[in-house]
């Protein structure tokens, strides 16, 4: 699995021009699976995420984690994080978990995520828009096949 954190303001996603959920300080998980990703992965993750130290202490450094400043979490189902880009100019999804499988895997993460923090998902395989006001800009990328 690999993510892309992002440390924002607030955060919302809609589907259709219907807003279906918005953040205020918190963390912004775009989320790719890959086809050989399983449930250690996730929980990897999942550990990764709530307990990164990229909000900042009252010396303003960045040494809390969301779970010290109680922010929420917006995730987003994102396949093309999986893009194979080594050959040509356009990406292949080979790698990308696709269809129910991708989505109990995504669930899984959420369900996990949210015994933490609250944790709000986007609309799985829809075409979404998100909006993000990412703060400092904080943005992170982890994948768990580099732990």
């Amino acid at each position: 699995m690999k993510v892309v954190i992002q440390r924002v303001k607030s955060s919302s996603v809609s589907v259709a021009g219907k807003l279906i959920h918005k953040i205020d300080n918190g963390l912004n998980v775009l989320v790719g699976i890959n086809v050989e990703d399983t449930h250690e992965d996730l929980i990897y993750l999942v550990n990764k995420i709530v307990n990164l130290r990229i909000f900042d202490d009252e010396n303003d450094v960045m040494n809390k984690s969301i779970l010290d400043v109680g922010g929420s979490i917006l995730s987003i189902s994102q396949f093309t994080l999986q893009a194979d880009t080594k050959k040509g100019n356009r990406p292949s999804y080979i790698h990308a978990m696709r269809g129910e499988d991708a989505f109990k895997l995504y669930e899984e993460f959420n369900i996990e995520l949210n015994k933490f923090v609250p944790t709000y998902p986007g609309v799985f395989g829809a075409d979404m828009l998100i909006s993000i006001e990412n703060d400092g800009p904080i943005t992170i990328v982890i994948d768990s096949k580099d732990k």
